[in-house]
């Protein structure tokens, strides 16, 4: 895996990143250090990917084991060292489930495997932080 990250030029603080797959996005410091704006910061792709993976991981596992999930939403909270380097403590990752008659311990137990086996971002940033999880369900008719 590589990925490109192009500094788009002085007096900012403004970078494209561009990975192996071809996609690109902007990234951009806060404005306090010269960012624009423009788009994310670092960190926060760091928990946008963090929970990128985990939701792939939870709806492949719960529709592998015949779950009829219809959504998947995550809210995620961090706090973040008041020193450098500012790594994550703290992580607290919100599964919102929707689904038709979802089994609570199939849902647990997706979160858990992806938590505790196959999400890489979350096993690597727990290496820093603590991470938690919880979920809950909504019906849908």
């Amino acid at each position: 895996m590589k990925a490109r990250v192009q500094w788009m030029g002085p007096e900012q603080m403004s970078f494209v990143a561009e990975a192996d797959s071809g996609h690109a996005l902007v990234m951009d410091g806060s404005v306090e250090i010269g960012g624009r704006n423009l788009g994310p910061r670092p960190m926060e792709l760091l928990l946008m990917g963090l929970g990128g993976c985990s939701s792939i991981d939870v709806v492949m596992i719960l529709q592998k084991s015949r779950q009829d999930v219809r959504d998947c939403v995550v809210e995620i909270s961090a706090r973040r060292a008041d020193q450098d380097p500012k790594v994550f403590t703290e992580i607290h990752l919100h599964f919102m489930i929707s689904g038709k008659a979802l089994d609570p311990k199939r849902v647990a137990h997706a979160i858990g495997l992806s938590a505790e086996k196959y999400c890489s971002a979350s096993i690597m940033l727990g290496k820093t932080a603590v991470v938690t999880h919880d979920y809950e369900i909504r019906e849908e008719c």
